[in-house]
This record gives structure tokens, C-alpha cells and sequence, in this order.
């Protein structure tokens, strides 16, 4: 999409000794890089680029994925604070939300984004148009006017998911490892295997696919400092290159673990404006940096105000806050795949908790499983040879709790959460969490389908931060936080409580549970009835997969016909998992799936984002995987 409306009919200002600031963002790497002491990457560029910046060691997303995190990034506060955490939200925020890089323009400076926006919001377009003079495939500082200061951001697919594993073995050898020297061609035979993936000649051909994916992404990075250079602005630029969320790769996108999260972070000052670093050149800082400070921080660095609604803190500049005792992360709804856990992490410790522990970390996911990585690890689960690693990331469920020492377990194979020695900082990490919920307001606990009724007439954001019964936070986490772990009695009080989001999170724990009384099924043949559907639906749900089928799976065939399609959408999931146990709902599953490629066409590129759309393909993609198993899908 082209944007080039002005932002504004008065003069432009004069800010012609702000510092220009460059964003060269990447998708989809963790800190593989050869100035992280990454022994198997080939970076040349980005290793002299950290030898002229400071490389920060603990700066980290706030969500595992694309979407949620460019939610964050554009307004400088996480997406669970703006009800846009779910993968391809289409929730609309406050309508003064306009993105940071609005505030830049209104001051005078050019703004420029070549091209992702993914702002995961359905204001999206309105703040595509505040914040850039130009977002398009051809934005640029070199269309500015004059001297005019800029704030321009580069966004390189390269290393994206659909180059390192999702493509095709032979379109990656054409678009990707061409543009590689012989030297610069990754060896698979010496790709470094990590301990939870089986060590395979597939795997190992992937790994070094990825390496070859970030060596040319390390071109891309040269060739735009290079323009820098040849246009005479390295030295009145201060730049920051870093990636969307951790590495594309099984395990580490899409997980709450140092995988999915940690991203390298390296900022480049010229000596003009030396002053504003942390640190020399080349220097390595261990300061907390979370997503939700970048925007605050680049207006700190252009010495302008920060809105109030912003969470983030500054870590540069004249507003440049204390450094920052924890992150936070969050991991929701990705494309069809449904989950809920939130995350902590400090210097050394990283906390997750996970709501959903029925559900493994490895379900089968459309996108990802067109890659053949992931079909590797299925078949290697299912001999059932699997290592402790290996089972924690590809077994059927997760723990309820995790805990990591980063420092002495770098790559969060042994869970210290059951450690006696650690049940202190156990109780630290849970209080912090808790804490955090409240703060921020996390939207996260109230079901998707469910907000859509509630919301109506307002913003999710805004619903939150008001006086109604609508939505109450505090009961919503008790009930959450009691799958798994709460006992019967407990799960049925929630099954029948007023509130439908406590309903819903009261099916999920019997969902969750091992095993059913007689009165708990009765309790949820009763919900079958429910006037809501997210509670409706996972009373089916709950009810099928302890073996009781007949109605449960006709309320499942029933909800596919429905118009609001966040509970279309969990009520095909429902289907998907549940599988042969579903059989009876082949019909309506055959008649679903036509209504949603009347929607999106199949055709579609999943990275062609349209927010109201997107529903329907991650319907489809539930309905598609059914069909492909048990019934024609023409």
C-alpha cells in the first residue's frame, strides 16, 4: 500500500539537527549472528556493524510472532494492553493511536516504510496514513525534502519463515541461496543440531537452509548501509537493526521460550551524536529492552513528547527511563492454533504460564506444516523414542508452569519449576505475573468471540479501562488459572457462573481434566445450551473428548454456520483436534469450508493481510486439514 498525504498543512518545522534514524528490521531470527559468537553464521556486514554499535544481549519481543509484535511496535505498548494479541486481530483500538512514527511527522520529520505494516488492528489504514509519508515497496529518505530530517524503517523478509522452511526446497535454492558465493553456501553436515530437535539429514539441510536465509539478509543489511554511506548521511544517522521475534524455526516461533523471544538488537551512533549511547563502540550491553520501549525510545532520541498510553520506558535519549527489571511476553491465537500463556523474564530467569497445558507446544498448524522440518519431527514423535527436549517441545501436552535458568541453560531444556532450591524465586516471578495482568489489563483472558459481543460500540482497550461489568479481569484469571490444576467442584462453579468468559474458562479445565464425573457431564450438556458460544463450543469440545459424542459433535456442526467468525473459527479447531471423533460433522464441515473460500479465495497468500479476511482463511485451514483426512475438499 502507497501513502504520500501530508501530515500536516502548516510549515514544516525546522529539525535539521535531530539525529535521522534508521530501522533495518528482519523477520523471523534469534541472536544467530556471528558478533553473538554464532560460530556457524556467516554476517560479515552486521559483525563490522556491532563492531561501530553497541549490541545489547537481552532485548526481546513481546510476542512470538509477527502480528502482535508489530501491534506492539507501532503504538509502544504491548498488544495484550490494546486487544490486539490474537495473530491477524482485527479489533479496532482508540482512534488516537496513530502510531509513533505520527508523532515524528507532525514534528517535521520524513517518514518513510518499505513495506510491512501488519499492525494487526482494524484501524491499520488510519495509521498507515498518519504515520508515513510513504509506505510502499519503493519508501525512501531520499524522496524527503532537502536536508529534512527522517525516521525510516526497512523491513527484509529474507530470513522470513516462508524462505527458511515453508518454500519449496528448489524456489529457496532460486530466490534465496542464489544470490550466495560458494563460501557462503552453509554446510549441513556441520549445522550444530540442538538437543530437542532428532538429528536427521532433513533437519540438518534445514538448518542450514536458515544460516543461508540470514548470510543473504546480511547482504540486504549491507546494501542500505551502503546507501547510507554513498548518500552522505552515516554520520548525522543513528541506526538500529533487529529482528520481529526470534527464529522462524519449530521450537522457537510462536514459543514464550529465549527462542521465540530473545532478538538480536544492535544500534549504531555516529559521532555526531555519541552522546546518546549507552556505551562505546563495540561494547556489549545487558540492559532489559522490551518491544513496547522502541517507539518511546526513537521519540526520546528526537527529544519529543511521549504519549501517556505508551507503556513502554525510553532506554536512549533525553527522556531515558531506569533500566528495566523484567520482560514480558505473551503467546495467544496464532493463525488457527489456540493458546493462552504469558511469560516473565528478568536478566537471568525466565518464568511461563502456560493456561492451556492440555495442548502441546508442537499442534499442527497449516502455514508452518507445509514445511518439511515440521513433518520430520511429527515422525520422529510418533516412534516414541523421543528425549526429554524433544517431548517438551513435540509432546501432547505442556507443563503448567516452567522456569529456566537462561544463564546456566541457554536453549531451556531443564524446567526448575518443581526445584525446592528455586520455589522462592518461583513465588517472585508468579507474584510479577500477576502483577503485570493487572497493570497492563490484559486483554488475553476473554474469549475471542466473546469480545467481538461485548466490545461492540467500543474498543476492547478502552472496555478495559472503564467501570462496566462487562468485563472483569480478576475472575476471568482465577478461572483461568485453575485448568489444570482446580479441582472438579471448582471447574463446574465456573461452568455455571454468570460471567460467559468464566463459563468458557470453566469447559476448558474440564476440558483439561483427566477424567469426568457424571455430574460434571451433565453440567456440560446443560452448556450445550448456552446462549454464548465460546462457552457453548468448549462444553462440545469438552464433552467429545472425554467420549461423549451425539450432541457434542452436532453443537460442534451447528456453530460452523455461524456469523461471528472467531467462534466459527474455534468451533472448526474443536473439529480439527478432535478428528475421527468428528466424523458426523463431515457435512457441515464440506459446507463451512465452500462458505469460507467464498470469503478468501484459497489462492491467497497467507502473507497478504486483510484483517477481516483472515477469519475466514483460518477457518478454512482447520476445515482443510479435516477434509484432507476424512472427506473431499473440492
Amino acid at each position: 500500500m502507497t501513502n504520500s498525504s501530508s501530515a500536516t498543512d502548516t510549515p514544516l518545522p525546522q529539525v535539521q539537527d535531530r539525529p535521522n534514524i534508521l530501522w533495518i528490521t528482519t523477520e523471523d531470527i534469534s541472536p544467530v549472528l556471528g558478533c553473538y559468537g554464532d560460530s556457524y553464521a556467516i554476517t560479515p556486514h552486521l559483525d563490522q556493524f556491532a563492531a561501530d554499535g553497541v549490541l545489547y544481549t537481552n532485548a526481546f519481543a513481546t510476542a512470538p510472532v509477527c502480528s502482535p509484535s508489530r501491534s506492539c511496535l507501532i503504538n509502544g505498548l504491548p498488544a495484550t494492553s490494546q486487544g490486539t494479541h490474537q495473530m491477524r486481530s482485527a479489533f479496532p483500538i482508540p482512534e488516537y493511536m496513530t502510531g509513533f512514527p505520527s508523532i515524528l511527522r507532525k514534528a517535521g520529520h520524513y517518514t518513510t516504510n518499505n513495506v510491512k505494516t501488519d499492525y494487526n488492528n482494524g484501524n491499520w489504514e488510519g495509521i498507515v496514513a498518519a504515520s508515513w509519508d510513504e509506505s510502499s515497496d519503493q519508501a525512501h529518505w531520499r524522496d524527503r525534502q532537502g536536508d529534512q530530517s527522517f525516521f525510516s524503517v526497512f523491513n527484509l523478509m529474507t530470513s522470513h519463515q516462508s524462505r527458511t522452511m515453508v518454500w519449496p526446497y528448489e524456489q529457496f535454492l532460486s530466490e534465496v541461496q542464489s544470490k550466495l558465493e560458494a563460501g557462503e553456501i552453509h554446510d549441513p553436515s556441520e549445522a550444530p543440531v540442538p538437543p530437542y530437535y532428532p538429528d536427521t539429514p532433513v533437519i540438518r539441510k534445514t538448518l542450514a537452509r536458515f544460516q543461508d536465509c540470514i548470510t543473504a539478509m546480511d547482504k540486504d543489511v549491507g546494501a542500505i548501509l551502503q546507501q547510507l554511506e554513498d548518500d552522505g548521511l552515516a554520520e548525522n544517522t543513528i541506526v538500529f537493526f533487529y529482528s520481529d521475534h526470534g527464529s522462524g524455526m519449530p521450537r522457537h516461533k510462536r514459543t514464550l521460550l529465549d527462542s521465540g523471544l530473545n532478538v538480536p538488537l544492535i544500534i549504531r551512533f555516529p559521532e555526531k551524536y555519541e552522546h546518546l549511547a549507552p556505551s562505546a563502540p563495540g561494547s556489549r550491553s545487558d540492559r532489559l529492552v522490551s518491544f513496547d520501549d522502541f517507539g518511546p525510545t526513537v521519540l526520546s532520541l528526537a527529544d519529543l513528547e511521549i504519549p501517556d498510553y505508551m507503556e513502554g520506558q525510553p532506554f536512549l535519549g533525553t527522556a531515558a527511563a531506569s533500566p528495566r527489571e523484567y520482560t514480558y511476553g505473551h503467546r495467544d491465537r496464532v493463525d488457527e492454533v489456540h493458546d493462552l500463556a504469558r511469560s516473565v523474564r528478568d536478566k537471568r530467569l525466565l518464568y511461563i504460564r502456560n493456561y492451556m497445558p492440555h495442548l502441546g507446544y508442537n499442534q499442527p498448524t497449516a502455514w508452518p506444516d507445509l514445511g518439511e522440518i515440521r513433518h520430520e519431527i511429527y515422525a520422529h514423535a510418533r516412534t516414541g523414542s523421543m528425549t526429554g527436549p524433544q517431548e517438551h517441545f513435540a509432546g501432547p501436552t505442556r507443563p503448567l508452569e516452567e522456569l529456566y535458568d537462561c544463564h546456566a541453560d541457554p536453549q531451556n531444556l531443564e524446567n526448575l519449576a518443581r526445584s525446592p532450591a528455586y520455589s522462592n524465586v518461583l513465588e517472585r516471578m508468579r507474584m510479577q505475573l500477576d502483577q503485570r495482568l493487572r497493570d497492563s489489563r490484559d486483554l488475553g483472558f476473554v474469549p475471542e468471540a466473546l469480545a467481538w459481543q461485548i466490545s461492540e460500540g467500543t474498543t476492547l482497550y478502552e472496555l478495559a479501562r472503564a467501570s462496566s461489568n462487562d468485563y472483569q479481569q480478576s475472575r476471568l484469571i482465577k478461572a483461568a488459572s485453575q485448568v489444570g490444576q482446580g479441582t472438579e467442584n471448582e471447574l463446574l462453579a465456573n461452568l455455571a457462573h454468570d460471567d460467559p468468559g468464566v463459563r468458557y474458562w470453566g469447559a476448558i479445565g474440564l476440558s483439561a481434566a483427566k477424567s469426568l464425573s457424571q455430574e460434571a457431564v451433565d453440567s456440560l450438556i446443560e452448556a450445550l445450551d448456552d446462549e454464548v458460544p465460546n462457552a457453548r463450543i468448549e462444553g462440545a469440545n469438552a464433552l467429545a473428548r472425554h467420549g461423549r459424542f451425539g450432541k457434542s459433535i452436532s453443537t460442534l456442526a451447528d456453530a460452523l454456520e455461524g456469523e461471528n467468525l472467531a467462534a466459527v473459527q474455534h468451533a472448526a479447531r474443536a473439529i480439527e483436534l478432535l478428528g475421527e471423533k468428528a466424523l458426523a460433522a463431515l457435512p457441515a464441515v464440506v459446507a463451512c469450508d465452500a462458505r469460507m473460500k467464498a470469503i478468501r479465495s484459497p489462492g491467497t497468500s497467507p502473507l497478504d493481510v486483510d484483517p477481516e479476511k483472515d477469519k475466514a482463511m483460518f477457518v478454512a485451514f482447520c476445515t482443510e486439514a479435516f477434509l484432507k483426512r476424512f472427506g473431499s475438499n473440492e
